[in-house]
C-alpha cells in the first residue's frame, strides 16, 4: 500500500480504487492486490464486504469497511 493516498475518512470507494488500474492515466495502485473475481468470491464467501448500490448500474463499498479489511488482512499475517 506504499505510494497511495490515505483511504478517506468517510466515503465510498470503486472497485477499480480497491483493486487497482494500472492503465488508468495516472495508474491506480491496488489498495487490496487481488483480481476482480477473486475479489467477487470473497464477497460471495463473506471474507470481503459487500456493496452499497450507489445507482441501479453503479456499486461502491465503504471506506470505512475497506480499512477494517486492511486491518483483519494484516492482523492475520497478510501481505496488504
Amino acid at each position: 500500500m506504499e505510494n497511495q493516498k490515505p483511504i478517506p475518512e468517510s466515503a465510498f470507494l470503486r472497485l477499480k480504487q480497491i483493486l487497482g488500474n494500472p492503465k488508468a492515466d495516472p495508474p491506480i495502485p491496488a489498495i487490496i492486490p487481488v483480481s476482480k473475481s477473486t475479489w467477487w468470491e470473497g464477497v460471495a464467501s463473506g471474507r470481503y464486504p459487500r456493496p452499497v448500490r450507489l445507482s441501479a448500474r453503479t456499486v461502491a463499498w465503504s471506506a470505512e469497511e475497506i480499512r477494517a479489511l486492511i486491518a483483519n488482512l494484516i492482523a492475520g499475517g497478510e501481505h496488504v
